[in-house]
C-alpha cells in the first residue's frame, strides 16, 4: 500500500510568519519569561512560611467549661478584729483580712469589691510566721471602712 503524500496545507508566507513568531518566543525565554528567579543571600534554607489556619475540631473536648477556683468566698477567709486593724480602720481606712494563700493582689481586690461592694484604693500583703497571708486593703476616701466594718459586724 504506497504512502499518501500530504499535500501543502499552508502556503509558505504563513509558514515564514510561523517561523519568525517561534524565533521570537525563543529569544524571550517563552513562558519562563515571567518566573524570577530566586537570589539566595544566605547559605542555609529556610522553609517558606504557609499559610496556618486555626484549629477547628469535629468534637469538642470538654463539653463545659470550668468555673474559676479561686471565687471571692475563697480568697477572703475571715477579717481580723485585733485591736491593731481596728486602729488601721479608724485611723488609714483600712480593712484587714486573712485571705487564701494563694490569692493575689487583684484577686483580693475584686473579692472585697464583689462582697462588700465597695472601691478598693490598694492592697498590701504580708505571709504572717503562722503560715496564713493577712491583707491590708485600703479603701478609696469615698468609701468609709468604719461603715463597710459595722456592715461586716467588725464593730
Amino acid at each position: 500500500m504506497p504512502r499518501a503524500v500530504k499535500p501543502a496545507s499552508r502556503p509558505r508566507e504563513q509558514e515564514i510568519a510561523r517561523a519568525k513568531k517561534a524565533n521570537k518566543a525563543v529569544k524571550q525565554g517563552g513562558n519562563a519569561s515571567g518566573i524570577k528567579r530566586v537570589r539566595r543571600t544566605k547559605v542555609h534554607f529556610f522553609r517558606p512560611k504557609t499559610l496556618k489556619l486555626p484549629r477547628n475540631p469535629k468534637v469538642v473536648r470538654k463539653s463545659v467549661s470550668r468555673l474559676p477556683k479561686m471565687d471571692q468566698f475563697r480568697v477572703l477567709k475571715h477579717p481580723l478584729t485585733s485591736e491593731s486593724s481596728m486602729k488601721k480602720i479608724e485611723d488609714h481606712n483600712t480593712l484587714t483580712f486573712i485571705v487564701d494563700l494563694q490569692a493575689n493582689k487583684n484577686q483580693i481586690k475584686q473579692a472585697v469589691k464583689k462582697m462588700y461592694s465597695v472601691e478598693v484604693a490598694k492592697v498590701n500583703t504580708l505571709v504572717r510566721p503562722d503560715g496564713k497571708k493577712k491583707a491590708y486593703v485600703r479603701l478609696k476616701p469615698d468609701h468609709d471602712a468604719l461603715d463597710t466594718a459595722s456592715k461586716i459586724g467588725l464593730i
